[in-house]
């Protein structure tokens, strides 16, 4: 009987082993970065945000900044030490087909950099911000980010990868206009798998998401479609 009890117990909360309060994060003072901090801050986690020299005033009250360059591990591996999370959200701003060498020069050198310095700082649980795919369009912007989740796959780290397509908020409403237009292609059967793949999130569903994968750290890997982002956001 206290065999099965402790089992039990162990089933319930094997997450809190890996629960740490100390996070680090990427890309923090971008889009989806400055929205999520303030958040995780809410629920009383210590996030740690990597920034270029200059710009710690752009982070929110209350997080720690990071001195140190996404393109090079050296800068800022041995300041996570003390954090089990691990969050990556660099990436090109508003990528487009145009930006294949700033694809593979910013957003693949820093997710190879982050991976590398997470496994060497004993990292429990990694969160990547990849994208949506298949998709019809930006064949070279998917390419990259499949080779991020590859990355961490073969890490053996615990990873959760947040794939939406396109994420809607302040200065990104303008696929607002598309929306009837996603509708039309869920009503064929042809079209209905890739139409709701590629649905825009809201960016509140994202933020919820993404801290709702901080505190449900994967088994393995865990991967967050649209239709996961939004049940969970």
């Amino acid at each position: 009987m206290f065999f099965k009890f402790t089992i039990i117990v162990i089933l319930l909360f094997k997450n809190i082993i890996y629960l740490n309060r100390n996070i680090f994060i990427t890309g923090g003072t971008g889009y989806i970065g400055s929205a999520l901090i303030p958040e995780l801050l809410k629920y009383k986690f210590q996030v740690y945000a990597l920034v270029r020299k200059g710009s710690e005033s752009k982070l929110p009250a209350g997080c720690s900044a990071v001195v140190g360059n996404a393109l090079d591990r050296i800068t800022y591996e041995d300041k996570i030490n003390d954090c089990d999370t691990f969050i990556h959200l660099i990436g090109v701003h508003h990528p487009g087909p145009g930006k294949k060498d700033e694809f593979k020069n910013i957003d693949l050198v820093s997710i190879e950099q982050a991976v590398k310095a997470a496994v060497n700082a004993g990292v429990k649980h990694f969160i990547y911000l990849s994208v949506a795919h298949p998709a019809p369009v930006m064949k070279e912007f998917i390419k990259v980010r499949m080779q991020g989740e590859e990355l961490l796959r073969q890490s053996g780290m615990r990873s959760s990868f947040i794939r939406p397509w396109y994420v809607l908020g302040p200065g990104h409403y303008w696929p607002y206009i598309l929306l009837p237009v996603y509708k039309l292609f869920e009503l064929f059967p042809f079209s209905k798998e890739t139409a709701l793949r590629l649905h825009p999130v809201k960016i509140e569903q994202m933020i919820n998401c993404l801290v709702y994968a901080v505190q449900n750290p994967a088994e393995s890997v865990a991967v967050y479609e649209t239709k996961e982002i939004i049940s969970v956001g």
